[in-house]
């Protein structure tokens, strides 16, 4: 058998042996692999080595630093065939206090991958929702068309906007929003 596990007929009958061990012995197989460095692409193809290790596994999970908090670390689900995804799980690793659990998290596994914070991009778009309605209620296309020339997507504009109970209401055609 090669060393390798590059192609898919290298890897099926290693997993079939692995299920079939895991199965006669009630217990779980736990295969653990590392990323390439290219990014921009699906997790799934920056596993070294064959896609089919993910193909074949029923539950995958990432783990990764988050890139502005060297001590970060998020473990994501990015595959789970046997019941719902669960949800991300933060946690620190560094000298001084070793390992300590940070509790759920919002990041996914793109967002992890990339290096984006999902926390960082809420806060962000929440300071900017704030500035923007200090003096009164504004426009909710103007907030709109000012969030985008920030760089700020109409999704995570939606998730501050409700994570700070802004409310809006109808005047005329237009819609206005106020805190």
């Amino acid at each position: 058998m090669s060393t390798a596990l590059t192609s898919a007929n290298e890897i099926r009958p290693v997993m079939k042996r692995l299920g079939n061990l895991a199965e006669k012995y009630r217990c779980a197989i736990i295969l653990i692999g590392h990323m390439n460095k290219a990014s921009g692409s699906k997790s799934t193809y920056r596993g070294l080595g064959s896609i089919d290790f993910q193909a074949t596994a029923r539950s995958v999970l990432v783990v990764g630093r988050v890139k502005d908090d060297p001590t970060l670390r998020v473990m994501a689900h990015d595959k789970s065939s046997l019941a719902p995804e669960g949800k991300s799980i933060a946690f620190r690793l560094d000298k001084e206090n070793g390992f300590r659990w940070e509790g759920e998290c919002d990041m996914t596994v793109e967002e992890l991958l990339s290096g984006d914070v999902k926390g960082q991009k809420i806060k962000r778009a929440k300071t900017f929702l704030a500035e923007m309605l200090k003096d009164g209620r504004r426009s909710q296309k103007e907030i709109e068309e000012a969030a985008q020339e920030q760089g700020i997507r109409s999704k995570t504009l939606r998730n501050a906007k409700q994570e700070m109970n802004v409310g809006s209401e109808k005047v005329g055609n237009r819609w206005y929003w106020y805190l």
